[in-house]
């Protein structure tokens, strides 16, 4: 049985809500009914970081298209909106759920992330769930998609109907992390490519030789230019490391995913997966 299949058993039937206008509409939502569990959003770095009221927006879009309950954030490192004190103050609404479970605010696997995020679990006082992370997903490629778009460096999406110039020959899928990260970020390179019809690579942040590697082999392959597509949500890494990326490949950058509405998405069905796994007795 799919993680949906169970949720629609172990938690009430998902049902589309009344459409909203916007750009940040949802396409369906679970709409928890009150006394949920907590949905939690685990975010690198500290609340102090640029890029972390990101992390707000996506809870608020969790609440509004999807679940019908507050989603709360905590952080990773520092004392301010930290995780671990945000879990320490859940407590069980019902005694055969847990308090909270925790959504890790990453496009894909991450063993420091994984680390922190089990050791606040652990810690808690009331039994938590700890989610897997946002991707390795398609609608992390969607994302990504749309911000190459919008810098116009990608033709947008089918379902946008535009026309749009076609800047870059090749992208560059660029990932915080090392060959972990560059590993898992590959699947979603895959699915890019095959929404642009473009080549794609995939190189680490922290890897300036990976990068300009990478974009050789592109101009090698016949990309006229080459762009970078950061596979990152905003929070994790510092803005300036993928201006210095794409200023190592020779090309221009779309800006990190941030906001956009499939990571809330996302999120909402991590905690639902999580959910319905344990609930079924798979967690």
């Amino acid at each position: 049985m799919s993680p949906e299949s169970q949720a629609s058993e172990a938690l009430p039937s998902r049902r589309r809500r009344a459409l909203r206008g916007g750009r940040h509409r949802g396409d369906e939502s679970f709409l928890l009914p009150p006394g949920s569990p907590a949905l939690v959003l685990a975010v690198p770095g500290s609340a102090a970081r640029p890029g972390a009221a990101v992390a707000a927006e996506l809870a608020r879009l969790v609440e509004i298209e999807h679940t019908g309950q507050p989603a709360l954030v905590g952080f990773l490192e520092g004392g301010e909106q930290a995780l671990g004190p945000l879990l320490g103050g859940l407590r069980q609404q019902r005694p055969d759920e847990p308090a909270a479970v925790v959504v890790p605010l990453v496009t894909g696997p991450d063993p420091a992330v994984r680390h922190a995020v089990a050791q606040a679990v652990a810690q808690a006082p009331a039994p938590m769930l700890a989610a897997e992370p946002l991707g390795p997903h398609p609608f992390i490629a969607e994302a990504l998609h749309d911000r190459l778009a919008d810098a116009g460096l990608a033709r947008a999406d089918r379902i946008r109907m535009m026309t749009m110039v076609t800047e870059a020959g090749g992208i560059i899928v660029a990932t915080p992390g090392g060959a972990e990260a560059v590993r898992q970020a590959e699947i979603t390179s895959v699915l890019l490519a095959s929404r642009l019809a473009t080549p794609v690579f995939t190189a680490s942040l922290d890897d300036e030789a990976g990068v300009k590697a990478a974009a050789e082999q592109l101009r090698l392959a016949g990309a006229h230019s080459v762009a970078v597509a950061p596979h990152l949500i905003g929070p994790e890494a510092d803005a300036g490391r993928v201006a210095a990326a794409a200023a190592v490949a020779g090309g221009r950058h779309a800006a990190p995913l941030g906001t956009h509405p499939a990571l809330a998405r996302l999120a909402a069905l991590r905690y639902v997966e999580a959910l319905a796994a344990a609930l079924s007795g798979d967690g």
